[in-house]
């Protein structure tokens, strides 16, 4: 029996031998967006043109260089600060969120393809359930029970990447097991939990990097929704879905409210998209030989 995505984490389940030609541009291109989103977040921990919470409503609504280069809100906060700061609060929570995701999924989808059997089937139907609610009614009823906050949707959001993982996991664990040198690992008395440790996550960690790389992109894209219903980090700290769901009133007399977080999320989600396909394609063996 397969799952969805599993034959595509088999085949690339062990790394590339060689980089392909022509197949970096995807990681380049990538790879300097997130790391001008990551930077940003870092110096905002540290520094802002205004404090991102400073009010001065004699300012409001000042467009983009009139005051401050990227202008201010309904309540005079400069726009610019905003943006860094929720840099680092959308970043920090997608990648919290598929950190313990990976982890948890990871784990998951490799104690089912050694098991394999009624313990492989249980856990891939349990995955299947938990896929089937999105992140955002999970985050719902959690913050029915925790409250809204940066935990609620870091949580909601990790529920939902654990059967992702977990279905990537098993399908190159399972390809892995096959391979004669864990034969050979078996055969010389090797129990599962050491093949694993030593010789199935070595050979899967690549798959697992380039599936969390894509999925950052995902996250970050619920985390803003999450805080678009207001579900995600509480006011004051600032966040690219709140701005958003603040400029809905101000569309007409200030669109740089919404234009400016909505295209910082979409370069986020962009960014991680082009780095996760380009390092896919540099480590999935079916690209070889490609132009």
């Amino acid at each position: 029996m397969t799952y969805p995505g599993e034959s595509e984490a088999a085949m690339a389940a062990e790394p590339a031998t060689r980089r392909l030609p022509g197949r970096g541009a995807g990681v380049i291109a990538g790879g300097a967006v997130t790391s001008t989103l990551v930077a940003v977040a870092l110096i905002s921990l540290v520094w802002t043109p205004l404090p991102s919470g400073k009010m001065q409503i004699a300012h409001k609504l000042q467009p983009p260089l009139s005051y401050g280069l990227l202008g201010t809100d309904q309540y005079g906060r400069d726009v610019l600060s905003m943006l860094m700061a929720g840099a680092w609060n959308s970043l920090s929570i997608a990648a919290a969120a598929v950190a313990l995701g990976a982890s948890i999924g990871t784990v998951i989808g490799m104690f089912a393809a050694a098991r394999r059997g009624l313990p492989e089937a249980f856990i891939m139907r349990a995955a299947d359930v938990i896929f089937a609610v999105p992140p955002i009614l999970s985050a719902m009823m959690l913050g029915a029970f925790l409250g809204a906050g940066r935990t609620t949707a870091v949580i909601a959001i990790a529920v939902f990447m654990v059967p992702v993982f977990a279905r990537v996991a098993a399908g190159a664990t399972r390809q892995i097991w096959s391979r004669n040198y864990v034969l050979a690992a078996r055969g010389a008395g090797k129990g599962d939990l050491r093949i694993t440790i030593e010789h199935v996550f070595p050979n899967i960690a690549s798959q697992i990097i380039v599936h969390a790389t894509i999925q950052l992109g995902l996250a970050i894209l619920t985390e803003a929704g999450l805080s678009f219903l207001g579900l995600g980090t509480p006011p004051p700290a600032p966040t690219w879905g709140r701005m958003l769901a603040d400029a809905q009133t101000y569309l007409e007399t200030a669109p740089w409210l919404a234009i400016l977080p909505g295209s910082a999320i979409a370069a986020a989600v962009l960014g991680f998209n082009m780095l996760g396909d380009g390092l896919r394609d540099l480590f999935d063996p079916r690209t070889e030989g490609r132009p």
